[in-house]
């Protein structure tokens, strides 16, 4: 039994091929797994807020020194984190929009992504403290990004398995449903994107 947690980052809602992706993915896992228990995340519902002064403030500020307003702003942040760590498979549904990731799912990184609770600094360097994890990223775009000429427009994959893998999430595989606005690949895309799904 593993707990999964699907976190959606598109605003399309039922129409969304990263979310269909994502739940075929998360199907795998189940019968994989039987009995895995399942937390959805979505993100346009959450509303995210874009860091500003007052998150970065909360971050620095010990615990026991935070005022309610601190509490307030890191509360985001503290729930997204405690989510990942309850997890032991997560997948993370990536729209791609204009070569990169929807912002919804930037603010949830910005919001993850905290030193001295997902990360520290050592004598070494950077250490990710999220381990143990798997990742799967459930990625739809419009055109084909996964090799060919527009490979190097991709900046959503590599973004993700870098920033990651800095927390400690090493362990990632990317799936895709790629070419649903190309006329030859669209009525198939959804289709060979599941076909591919390979649960590890």
């Amino acid at each position: 039994m593993k707990n999964i947690l699907h976190i959606m980052s598109s605003p399309r809602g039922e129409a969304s091929m990263s979310i269909k992706l994502g739940n075929a993915i998360v199907d795998k896992i189940q019968f994989k797994y039987p009995g895995s228990k399942v937390k959805e995340s979505n993100l346009i519902n959450k509303h995210f807020p874009h860091l500003e002064e007052a998150h970065l403030n909360a971050f620095y500020t010990p615990v026991e020194q935070r005022s309610p307003e601190n509490r307030l702003a890191v509360q985001h942040s503290d729930e997204a984190i405690q989510e990942i760590k309850d997890a032991d498979i997560l997948v993370i549904g990536v729209p791609f929009y204009n070569f990169g990731i929807h912002s919804t799912l930037k603010a949830w990184i910005d919001h993850i992504a905290r030193a001295g609770v997902t990360f520290q600094y050592g004598a070494t360097g950077p250490e990710g403290l999220v381990k143990g994890k798997k990742v799967y990223l459930a990625i739809a775009s419009g055109g084909v990004y996964s090799d060919g000429p527009m490979q190097a427009y991709d900046f959503a994959a590599p973004y993700l398995k870098a920033v990651l893998g800095f927390l400690g999430m090493t362990d990632v595989t990317v799936f895709r449903v790629e070419g649903v606005n190309m006329p030859d690949l669209k009525k198939t895309a959804l289709e060979k994107g599941i076909e591919n799904i390979e649960i590890a």
